[in-house]
């Protein structure tokens, strides 16, 4: 029998590492199951779903896996811990507790955006976490003899748009025992890290006073002042932040009645900054602002923070540069590594997941020109052009996680660049 690492000869006598055809079996895989994935895609995308309330999707992902060949292959957790999260769990046959397995984690998000549905694509990251799976499954099933001892477990993970559903299922325990976790994100451009920032969201709620706004408007209160007010303080803060902070909000109520002094208004706004040693500096700032709108206009003010912060996505550069390596082989062409390093991103709950547990997630090209979060970018996710970009990375990502499989080294670099990064930020948090 060959090991992973040994050579056997091809037609033409060049000589293929068993690793290398294992790849090739698993791009195979999620080839032939390209049809299923498809339409599990077009499932998603064609009733969207908002955060925490993924209820149609999380049933077509948990259907999937149950009905994956051969039966009852995948031992299927629906609802776990979230009513829209699902676990789904395969192992070869005879690998038992010891030693213990090497665990890989999938994830899946499937909710969609208010308004204009999955202009973010993320029917397109539950597809590649699905396929990215079963690709390597495919690919150990191949193997003659004794399985590694490997577990490949995909995590459904609902509310990124808002809530921070990993967040939940962090703390719900659902990520220990996960050694290294893999998601990708359709964007574009091609990059295998993006430095997604951390972030804060706050509502604010302006308490005034009612009154006739043309017979006695001096008895009023009016928080809808108080709210432009907050607006405008925000907007010149602007000039002191720094080049790297974001903040963005909208006034979500100001009134119900041009000729009522609204009683009631109220803002939610989003804070950014690259690390969470930065965020709560950039916080105190706006919610001074926040106040100092409350005091000129005599209202009170309620700050509610929302559930989770987001934290910025740490870099495993071991386990980014194994991506490229893999995706180069199927004609993926990556951005630089300096626009990499320094390109713009947003925020993700991934990000709360890199301080628990090595990972990557890769942005891909969906074969548009179009941004996300917006209408053209929906069609876009829907699209048949998307499908070949989509299992294209789906095949990258698993053929990276066979090199983890069965390149011990490999793993303990991986392992080695998220200790590293932890501490670092640990220590950043320390310095004043």
């Amino acid at each position: 029998m060959m090991r992973p690492g040994e050579e056997r000869p091809v037609e033409g006598g060049a000589c293929v590492s068993r690793l290398e055809l294992l790849k090739l079996r698993a791009a195979e895989r999620i080839d032939e199951a390209a049809e299923r994935l498809g339409a599990l895609s077009r499932a998603i995308w064609s009733e969207p779903e908002l955060a925490y309330e993924e209820h149609r999707a999380h049933g077509v992902l948990t259907r999937f896996f149950e009905c994956e060949p051969p039966a009852a292959s995948w031992t299927v957790q629906p609802h776990y811990h979230l009513a829209t999260a699902f676990r789904a769990e395969w192992e070869p046959p005879g690998v038992g507790a010891t030693p213990r397995p090497l665990q890989l984690g999938f994830l899946c998000e499937y909710d969609a955006l208010p308004g204009i549905g999955h202009a973010c694509g993320h029917n397109l990251i539950a597809e590649v976490g699905a396929a990215a799976a079963l690709g390597v499954k495919g690919a150990l099933e191949s193997l003659p003899g004794p399985p590694p001892p490997v577990k490949v477990v995909v995590l459904g993970t609902p509310a990124e748009e808002d809530g921070g559903g990993k967040i939940d299922l962090i703390e719900a325990g659902a990520f220990k025992n996960l050694d290294v976790v893999f998601m990708a994100h359709p964007s574009q451009e091609n990059a295998a890290y993006l430095p997604d920032v951390a972030e804060h969201d706050v509502t604010v709620k302006y308490y005034g006073k009612a009154s006739h706004a043309a017979a006695y408007p001096w008895e009023g209160v009016n928080a809808l002042d108080a709210a432009v007010l907050a607006y405008n303080n925000l907007s010149v803060l602007r000039q002191q932040m720094k080049p790297t902070w974001r903040v963005h909000g909208i006034i979500k109520s100001g009134g119900v009645k041009p000729n009522i002094i609204p009683s009631y208004s109220e803002l939610i706004y989003y804070f950014r900054a690259p690390s969470m040693k930065e965020l709560p500096v950039l916080t105190k700032k706006a919610e001074d602002c926040f106040r100092a709108a409350a005091l000129a206009t005599g209202c009170t003010v309620e700050i509610k923070g929302g559930a989770h912060d987001y934290y910025n996505v740490l870099p495993n550069k071991s386990l980014w540069k194994a991506y490229i390596e893999n995706g180069k082989k199927l004609g993926i062409e990556f951005i630089s590594e300096d626009a990499m390093l320094n390109g713009s991103s947003g925020s993700t709950d991934f990000g709360n997941v890199t301080f628990v547990v090595p990972g990557i997630h890769p942005y891909f090209y969906i074969g548009s020109d179009a941004l996300n979060h917006t209408e053209q970018y929906t069609e876009a996710a829907g699209s048949q052009e998307a499908q070949f970009y989509t299992l294209r990375t789906a095949k990258a990502l698993a053929m990276t996680a066979l090199d983890v499989i069965f390149k011990p080294e490999l793993l303990e670099r991986i392992k080695e660049d998220f200790k590293l990064k932890v501490q670092e930020e640990e220590f950043l948090n320390t310095v004043e």
